[in-house]
């Protein structure tokens, strides 16, 4: 050979040489992130390229053996461009990984694979939760089914970086009575509360729905009904009267002492004694019922009276109030009586006895003071009517003028 031919075959076999080192350090990375095997090494024999495995694989595990995580600069390498599909994650051992130092912000784990991972074989304990950047972490794609929370060590996991509440910002119970208290303060008594509510109160009124002149067939009369009361909301004691008088003589009377009970919103349950009196005689009664507010705004007081020797009686009133305006209030108004024996010294007999029916329009300057002018129709039925004088007539009409109050 000559010098220039000797020349060439040194420079070709070095650039060899160093080729197949850089080739074998790639492949060492390869099989490292990938676990699969290393294309064949070419070797030059004359003047082409074979492929030779026995040395390649030889140098393929000394160099991975020779590795050393600890030293290799994560930091610099580009996540991004490795194939993780391709890598093989279970021959990867997790524990000698120093994941602290690893640059989790920087990794995108919206492209990882995490449903090909196995994390049964994490070492969860080991890992730094803290540090960790979970705000980046699109959880809503990560499959939590497949993942094994029963291996997780949820006690080693730090959970001092959720929000802590700002106590300060709670609404504070007592802001709005500005500090004060119901059993304390300035405006609390010792011995006594300070806030009692109206229907804990003990209250007194008298009530006087008709009190009013009534012009009759038989000359000039009057008649009042109403009552006192004392009691709360829930539970009053009431003393009632209804008399009417004609010619400034009792016709007819009534007086109960009552106790009523509120047994729901809009209705109250009564019991006690009646007393009804006439001209010629009086009578006792035991006496129980109701008063409410019914559907479509109708006022009822229904009333049973057992009195001696089998005697029974039973009285309704009902009413209903339409606003002609704010002020000006029609009130339609039906009475009903029935008894059950014969009484001819009150003037009754068995059967229905009385009905009567009318209207009264009155005006309120306030609600406690209104005045009213009115008709009623009266008709007496049967028995009773067979005990009418003869010179009264079965049915009559009233001309009334009256004042409604309370207080």
């Amino acid at each position: 050979m000559n010098k220039a031919t000797m020349t060439l075959g040194i420079v070709a076999a070095l650039a060899l040489s160093l080729n197949g080192k850089v080739i074998a350090q790639d492949s060492d990375h390869q099989m490292h992130h990938t676990g699969n095997e290393v294309p064949e090494m070419p070797q030059a024999v004359g003047s082409g390229m074979i492929y030779e495995n026995s040395a390649t694989d030889t140098a393929d595990d000394a160099a991975q053996a020779a590795m050393n995580h600890d030293e290799m600069n994560h930091d610099e390498m580009n996540h991004e461009e490795m194939n993780h599909d391709e890598m093989n994650h279970e021959q990867m051992n997790h524990e000698e990984m120093n994941h602290e130092e690893m640059n989790h912000e920087e990794m995108n784990h919206e492209e990882m694979n995490h449903e090909e991972m196995n994390h049964e074989e994490m070492n969860h304990e080991e890992m730094n939760h803290e540090e960790m950047n979970h705000e980046q972490m699109n959880h809503e794609e990560m499959n939590h089914e497949a993942m094994n929370h029963e291996a997780m060590n949820h006690d080693a996991m730090s959970h001092s970086d959720r929000a802590v509440m700002d106590t300060d910002a709670l609404r504070d119970p007592h802001a709005y009575s500005s500090g004060y208290e119901r059993a304390s303060g300035p405006y609390a008594l010792v011995s006594q509360r300070q806030v009692v509510l109206a229907d804990e109160a003990t209250f007194v009124g008298v009530w006087m729905d008709r009190f009013e002149f009534v012009d009759h067939e038989d000359g000039q009369g009057a008649e009042m009904e109403g009552f006192a009361w004392l009691g709360n909301s829930y539970r009053r004691l009431l003393l009632q009267t209804q008399i009417e008088t004609v010619e400034g003589e009792v016709e007819e009377g009534e007086v109960d002492l009552l106790y009523s009970r509120a047994v729901s919103p809009f209705w109250d349950i009564r019991g006690g004694l009646h007393r009804s009196f006439g001209e010629n005689a009086g009578r006792d009664w035991a006496t129980i019922g109701f008063k409410g507010l019914a559907p479509y705004w109708f006022e009822v007081d229904a009333a049973l009276h057992l009195g001696d020797n089998g005697r029974t009686a039973f009285d309704l009133e009902v009413e209903y109030e339409l606003l002609l305006t704010q002020r000006l209030v029609l009130q339609p108004r039906i009475d009903i009586k029935a008894f059950s024996e014969k009484d001819i010294e009150l003037g009754r007999g068995s059967g229905l006895s009385t009905i009567k029916a009318g209207a009264r329009l009155r005006y309120e300057f306030d609600r406690q003071f209104a005045p009213y002018l009115g008709v009623e129709r009266v008709k007496r039925f049967g028995e009773t009517a067979d005990l009418l004088p003869l010179s009264s007539s079965r049915v009559e009409t009233h001309w009334v003028l009256g004042l409604r109050f309370w207080y």
